[in-house]
């Protein structure tokens, strides 16, 4: 059974992570995020849950307005030409469903079967901004403690300046 936005919030107050969470009605898009999501402090994010030609899967956190060309990703990151993952590989894996791709997804991949690539640009700033398994909430953290929490789920990020 995949991890609640609960579980999540206990599992942040474990690790003695700061967090605070504002209520919202559902997004999907970054459009519909940047239009409704007030005065959020911190960096928003989008995050892609892709797959590659070895059949590895990756979540790649990034700021919002990033635009990522998947095939210049691949080589940067090491893997094999690259296509979004299926919302169906998105629920096993990540146990959320497509528009809630999170970096707190990773709770509920204990086996680190999908691989993550954070950017640099979005970890330099001070406050960053998730969904918390859904995506009727926003959470924010700093940057250092997602590192800690996506460490203490047993990932080793990579880090680069996308």
């Amino acid at each position: 059974m995949p991890a609640r936005p609960e579980d999540l919030f206990q599992r942040l107050d474990e690790l003695e992570i700061k967090h605070q969470t504002t209520h919202h009605p559902a997004l999907h898009t970054v459009e519909e995020s940047q239009a409704i999501r007030g005065q959020i402090p911190g960096a928003h994010n989008k995050n892609l849950f892709l797959r590659d030609k070895k059949k590895q899967n990756w979540l790649v956190c990034t700021l919002e307005d990033k635009e990522i060309d998947l095939k210049q990703l691949a080589g940067r990151i090491g893997a094999g030409r690259l296509s979004f993952g299926s919302a169906d590989r998105l629920a096993e894996f990540l146990g959320v469903m497509p528009g809630a791709v999170t970096a707190f997804a990773l709770i509920n991949d204990p086996e680190c079967r999908v691989k993550v690539v954070l950017d640099g640009a979005m970890l330099a700033h001070e406050q960053v901004n998730f969904h918390p398994l859904v995506n009727t909430m926003t959470t924010t953290i700093s940057a250092p403690d997602l590192l800690r929490f996506v460490t203490a789920c047993g990932h080793q990020p990579q880090t680069i300046t996308l």
